[in-house]
């Protein structure tokens, strides 16, 4: 079932087109990783869907409302978590969290309730009387996502949720993810770390420009990328030709390059190919000292897409 379709989606500021012509299906149940560097759209895109802005072409339908026509509806139907965190510092978080819940209009008998649960989910309980100016920036984070799932939403969507936070944070934030999707949540997840979204998502699209510059799954934009694996070894003693012509030879090695004390070989394949390529090197009478398998990943499709580097 796909729960938001985006249509032929675009919006132009003036002369400036932040979003050209974008279309998407989010499925139901699944993490939507959108994926690209600051000033791609993605806010943008994220911003038409929670009804914060209004296409300059196309549509966006979410659980069968669309967002020209429905806004009211559409927004019931959606929690958000914006880039940056919402919050009242001189507040506690509780009071933040039923601040935030009256605004949603959840009825007076239901709130208590629902504010026990998300602070439960996010961590917070035993800090839930404390003011917001006392929190860490990881805190406020994970007060932020609490809030966005005040109102029980069919979407959650997330734009870039963990900016500026410390690992740790980071990490509590990504799990408690992953546990809300186990139990069905779906959600759309916008950001430009690459590892955040191969770590959560099922489904990414890339965006670049304004424009939706692959699409697919984890496995198929890997194929894409059209690269291959590498191995890199480190050897006891420095390579030479000898070696070369042995490694070569191995099923499966398309190219082997050698320097001073490290090899590099290219395969389609680079985890089936080390256990005789490790019996290889011991039969030239070298050993290894480490090895590497680096496998095709999105930041290797979207340089093969635009030429360079998913940046910052």
């Amino acid at each position: 079932m796909v729960l938001v379709e985006i249509r032929n989606l675009s919006k132009r500021f003036g002369t400036l087109a932040a979003v050209q012509n974008v279309n998407l299906a989010i499925p139901a149940g699944e993490i939507f990783g959108l994926l690209g560097p600051n000033g791609a759209g993605k806010t943008t895109t994220v911003s038409i869907i929670c009804c914060l802005l209004s296409p300059t072409e196309g549509d966006v339908i979410v659980d069968g409302h669309s967002v020209l026509r429905e806004s009211m509806a559409v927004r019931r139907k959606v929690g958000v978590v914006p880039q940056e965190p919402a919050l009242y510092d001189a507040l506690s978080g509780r009071e933040n969290l039923v601040f935030f819940g009256r605004m949603q209009e959840i009825p007076a008998r239901l709130l208590p309730g629902r504010v026990d649960a998300v602070l439960d989910i996010v961590g917070l309980t035993d800090r839930q009387h404390d003011r917001v100016d006392t929190y860490s920036g990881g805190m406020k984070r994970r007060l932020n996502v609490a809030i966005g799932l005040l109102n029980q939403p069919t979407l959650l969507i997330l734009d870039e949720p963990t900016v500026g936070v410390d690992p740790q944070s980071r990490n509590s934030i990504l799990e408690t993810l992953r546990e809300l999707n186990r139990h069905g949540m779906t959600m759309l997840y916008t950001s430009h770390y690459m590892e955040e979204v191969e770590f959560l998502c099922s489904h990414i699209a890339i965006m670049d420009h304004g424009r939706v510059i692959a699409d697919g799954s984890q496995e198929e934009l890997q194929r894409r990328a059209g690269g291959r694996d590498i191995v890199s070894v480190q050897l006891a003693d420095e390579a030479d030709e000898a070696l070369r012509t042995r490694l070569t030879a191995l099923p499966g090695v398309e190219s082997v390059e050698l320097r001073d004390h490290t090899v590099r070989i290219a395969t389609a394949s680079g985890r089936a190919l080390l256990a005789p390529l490790v019996a290889a090197i011991a039969d030239s009478g070298t050993g290894v000292t480490s090895i590497e398998v680096k496998e095709p990943n999105l930041e290797d499709l979207f340089l093969s897409l635009t030429g360079t580097s998913l940046r910052d």
